[in-house]
C-alpha cells in the first residue's frame, strides 16, 4: 500500500516523526508528499489523513477542491460491474457526498442498490435507478460510450427468467462538493396531491434555510417514478424557486434510494417515493479558504413546432387511462375540428420529410400557483402531451391537465433541427469555457497552478431514450458538446423518459404570445437532453 510505503521511509514506525510528522516532510518535501498523497485511492487516502497532523493538513487541502468521478461498466455480472465502477470512482482521493447509479433492465434493482450502498458510508445519500441507457467512460478502457438498451421481445433474446440478455450495465457517479451540503428528500405520497407537493417544497426550503441561513438551494436534481405526473409538481417548483436555483432531472424511472431524511410522511401504497430530490445547499459553516461550486444548466431541444395554433374547444379527461380527449378550433375561427381533421392538417404540413416521427401537442396553460400560505400568482406554462391518435370525434393525448380555452400547437421530433439545437449547446459551452479561461488569466496571469483556476470539473447528462444513434445516425452526439469543450472534465449520465429543466418557452424558438403574460415557462421536455455542468471558483 502507498501509505505503508511512505511509512517505510520513516523507519517503519507511524510515530517516528512525532505528531507533526516533520521528519517525513523534511525527507521528501511537502510538495512531493502532497503530490504522492493526491494520487492515492480513496481508501488509502482516508488512512493517510489519520497518520498525523501534517498529513491530515495535506489531505484537507486536497479535499478543499470539488471532484466529480464517474464510470460505466458493461460487465454481464452485476457484482463484477459494481466492483469495476466502484473501484474506478474511488481510485483517486474523494470523500463522497452523494452517489447516483443507473443500471440496465436485466440487472436486479434491489440487489444493485444493496451492493452499491454497502460500498459507501451509511450517511451518504444514494439513488439507484433503472435506465434506458448509460453514458460515460468505461471503467476498464476509459473509452467514452453512449449505450442504449435494446428493447427486444423475441424469446431468443431472453434468458430462462425472462430477462433481456444484452441490457446489462451500470453507470456510477459520486461527487464531493466541499462548499455544499447534499441530502435527498423524498415525496412519499402522490405527486398530484397539492397539499403533499406544498409540504415537499416547504421541506426543501426548510432544509436550505437551516444549512445556508437564507440562501435558496444551489441546485436540485429530481427523480420521478413511472406513474407520477411531474407537471403539477414542476409548476410549484417554478413558482417557489428563483432563477438562482438550478433544477434538472429525469422522469419516468424506477429506483431505490437511501437518505438520512427521517421526517414522517405518508408512504405511497407501492412503498416507493413518487419523487426524490437530490438537494445541494450552500454550507454557511464551510471551512475558510473553500471556494464556490457553480451549477450551469442548458438544454438541447428535440421537439419543434409545426402548423397552426389551436384552441381546445371541448375537453374530456379519462383519469383511469391518464388521457385527455379533446376537440379544437383554429385560433382565428369558430369551427370545431375533430381529431382526424386536426391530424390530417398536421400530417399535410409535415409531409414525408421527418423520420422517427413522434408527435406532441405543446399546450399553453395559464394557471394560478402558490405554495402553502404564500400569495398566489398567475403563471404561464408550455406543457407537452404525447398524441395517441384521433378519430372523427376526438383527438387523444396522454396525461391530464388541459382545460377548455387552452391554446396549443403541434410539435414533432426532427433530428435535423435537433442537431441545430445541439450546436447551440456546443456554442454555450464554448462561451462558458472562454469566460472561465479569461477570468483565470486575468486573475493569475497564467502563472498559478491549474487547481487555483476557475474551471469546469464535471457534468451530468439526462438524454431522452428516443435520441441516440438510431435518431441521429451516428454515436455520441449528445455527449459531444461537453467533451469537445471540457475534455478533461468528468461526464456521466443516462438515457431516460422525460427530461427536466426549468426554462423559458423561447428555448423552442418562439416568442411570448403577448407582453402581459410575462415569461412562458417550460419544465418537462421530451426528445431533449438536459446538461448540468459543475464549475469551481477558488476563494
Amino acid at each position: 500500500m502507498a501509505t505503508q510505503h511512505l511509512q517505510h521511509h520513516r523507519g517503519g514506525s507511524s510515530t517516528a516523526a512525532g505528531a507533526g510528522g516533520s521528519s517525513i516532510d523534511d525527507a521528501i518535501g511537502t510538495d512531493l508528499l502532497h503530490n504522492i498523497i493526491s494520487r492515492l485511492p480513496a481508501t488509502s487516502f482516508s488512512s493517510a489523513a489519520c497518520v498525523n497532523r501534517s498529513w491530515n493538513s495535506i489531505c484537507s487541502r486536497i479535499l478543499s477542491y470539488p471532484k466529480l468521478s464517474s464510470a460505466i461498466s458493461l460487465n454481464p455480472s452485476l457484482e463484477g460491474a459494481v466492483n469495476e465502477v466502484v473501484e474506478k470512482v474511488l481510485s483517486e482521493p474523494i470523500r463522497p457526498q452523494f452517489v447516483i447509479a443507473s443500471i440496465g433492465p436485466s440487472f436486479s434493482l434491489p440487489r444493485a442498490h444493496q451492493l452499491i450502498t454497502a460500498r459507501f458510508g451509511s450517511r451518504v445519500p444514494v439513488i439507484t435507478s433503472l435506465s434506458d441507457g448509460i453514458i460515460g467512460r468505461d471503467a476498464l478502457t476509459s473509452e467514452f460510450k453512449e449505450v442504449q438498451w435494446e428493447l427486444m421481445e423475441d424469446d431468443e433474446d431472453l434468458d430462462g427468467h425472462g430477462n433481456l440478455l444484452p441490457n446489462q450495465g451500470i453507470v456510477l457517479t459520486v461527487g464531493h462538493l466541499p462548499d455544499l451540503k447534499a441530502t435527498m428528500i423524498p415525496l412519499l405520497s402522490q405527486a398530484e396531491e397539492p397539499r403533499m407537493i406544498d409540504e415537499f417544497v416547504m421541506d426543501i426550503r426548510e432544509y436550505a434555510s437551516l444549512v445556508s441561513g437564507s440562501t435558496p438551494p444551489a441546485a436540485i436534481i429530481l427523480f420521478s417514478d413511472l406513474k407520477t405526473d411531474m407537471r403539477p409538481l414542476l409548476q410549484k417548483f417554478d413558482y417557489a424557486f428563483s432563477f438562482e436555483t438550478v433544477v434538472v432531472g429525469e422522469g419516468g424511472g424506477r429506483y431505490f434510494y437511501r437518505s438520512d431524511w427521517d421526517k414522517n410522511t405518508t408512504m405511497k401504497q407501492d412503498g416507493n417515493p413518487a419523487v426524490v430530490a437530490l438537494l445541494f445547499v450552500k454550507d454557511r459553516h464551510k471551512p475558510p479558504g473553500i471556494g464556490e461550486t457553480k451549477f450551469h444548466a442548458t438544454l438541447s431541444t428535440g421537439l419543434h413546432p409545426v402548423g397552426a395554433v389551436y384552441k381546445a374547444a371541448s375537453v374530456r379527461e379519462e383519469r383511469n387511462e391518464r388521457s385527455t380527449w379533446l376537440t379544437a378550433r383554429r385560433a382565428a375561427t369558430h369551427v370545431h375540428l375533430d381529431g382526424q381533421s386536426i391530424l390530417d392538417n398536421v400530417y399535410n404540413e409535415i409531409g414525408d420529410r421527418i423520420q422517427h416521427l413522434a408527435l406532441y401537442i405543446g399546450v399553453n396553460k395559464r394557471r394560478k400557483c402558490s405554495v402553502g400560505l404564500d400569495k398566489a400568482r398567475w403563471m404561464m406554462f408550455l406543457e407537452f402531451h404525447e398524441v395517441i391518435g384521433g378519430d372523427e370525434e376526438y383527438l387523444y393525448v396522454n396525461d391530464l391537465g388541459i382545460r377548455t380555452g387552452d391554446s396549443f400547437r403541434f410539435y414533432v421530433s426532427d433530428s435535423d433541427a435537433t442537431l441545430s439545437s445541439s450546436a447551440n449547446v456546443t456554442e454555450y459551452f464554448r462561451r462558458l469555457k472562454h469566460e472561465y479561461d479569461h477570468m483565470s488569466n486575468q486573475q493569475c496571469n497564467g502563472s498559478v497552478a491549474n487547481t487555483n483556476k476557475k474551471s469546469v470539473f464535471g457534468g451530468l447528462i439526462f438524454a431522452c431514450c428516443g435520441r441516440g444513434t438510431s435518431f441521429f445516425g451516428r454515436s455520441n452526439v449528445d455527449s459531444a458538446p461537453f467533451l469537445e469543450n471540457f475534455p478533461g472534465a468528468t461526464l456521466g449520465g443516462t438515457f431516460c423518459s422525460g427530461e427536466i429543466k426549468l426554462a423559458n418557452k423561447s428555448i423552442y424558438g418562439q416568442e411570448q404570445e403577448s407582453e402581459d403574460q410575462g415569461y412562458v415557462r417550460c419544465t418537462l421536455h421530451f426528445f431533449s437532453t438536459t446538461y448540468l455542468v459543475l464549475s469551481y471558483i477558488p476563494a
